[in-house]
């Protein structure tokens, strides 16, 4: 289990991350969104010993990480950009990592080979973009962790790929207990494979759900009023994250309890009223706007 609890880290003075906590349980996969710059990264670079907090702790198992070697054994950092050693080949970097990861399994390593199907002796560098990502998923799956924290993973994989991974996550999870924690501004892939998610502004953490709780506490309303000093009232009453007209049409961003929002409208017999699901860039858009992030429109 993951343990984060009041983590602060700042650079030159700016607060990356403040006062962050969260728990992640084992065999989890948690989703981190936020705004560009809302301290995504420099929160998994603390979870995974590369920084150390200035505030609080950071705990997987109940051990601290920060220069401990036999926590980090059990943690794979990937970064958004893969990083090999020059001139490289995919066989040199699993050498490397089979030298330095105790779980490290040429059988793992030789079962994937199946799914990536890339060529270990030949140099990384001459590697695409995609392929370098699948190169780092290989040697990451391979050293058995129990913690794997990733920063834009899928960038850069075409859809097949991506479907491949994620069931290579799902069966890592399902088999052994991995436990994931994964950051990406790709929402729909968010979606598809988190149990729970977070999203962060400004070093601090605005929402921390299931996925499921948070779907099923936002709710799309579109509604035709039969009085226009209904939708004050409304307002009024409920906790409405955005709103805007379309024709007779009304449309409500509202949190809370599905019933209550539409008993609430229902009371002004409206001409029309449905109450949809939104997706989770919806939902993003929609909580990252309450909190002051939006679009505004400009003439250029």
């Amino acid at each position: 289990m993951i343990e984060i609890r009041g983590v602060s880290k700042s650079f030159q003075g700016e607060k990356a991350v403040d006062g962050i906590s969260l728990t992640v349980k084992q065999g989890a996969i948690y989703g981190l969104l936020g705004s560009n710059g809302a301290g995504k990264t420099s929160l998994l670079k603390t979870l995974a010993g590369i920084y150390r907090p200035e505030e609080g702790t950071v705990t997987i198992g109940g051990q601290p990480v920060f220069e401990q070697p036999e926590v980090k054994n059990g943690i794979i950092f990937m970064p958004d950009i893969p990083y090999f050693f020059p001139q490289a080949s995919l066989r040199t970097m699993a050498d490397f990592y089979r030298s330095i990861y105790p779980k490290w399994s040429d059988r793992r390593f030789k079962e994937l080979e199946a799914a990536f199907k890339l060529d270990t002796r030949r140099k990384l560098s001459r590697f695409s973009k995609g392929m370098q990502r699948q190169a780092s998923f290989w040697l990451a799956l391979s050293c058995m962790p129990e913690v794997l924290i990733m920063d834009e993973p899928i960038d850069g994989l075409d859809p097949v790929m991506r479907r491949q991974i994620k069931n290579l996550l799902f069966q890592e999870v399902a088999d052994r207990g991995l436990t994931v924690m994964i950051s990406s501004h790709n929402l729909r892939e968010i979606e598809d494979l988190c149990d729970h998610i977070g999203i962060m502004h400004h070093g601090r953490m605005l929402v921390e759900r299931e996925l499921d709780e948070l779907k099923a506490d936002t709710h799309k309303v579109q509604v035709a009023l039969r009085d226009e000093r209904h939708a004050t009232a409304l307002t009024a009453k409920l906790q409405v994250l955005h709103q805007e007209t379309r024709g007779s049409v009304r449309l409500y961003i509202v949190k809370g309890d599905r019933a209550r929002i539409e008993q609430a409208f229902r009371v002004y017999d409206p001409y029309v009223l449905d109450l949809l699901p939104l997706t989770l860039e919806e939902i993003f858009i929609y909580e990252m706007g309450d909190a002051g992030y939006d679009a505004q429109p400009i003439l250029l």
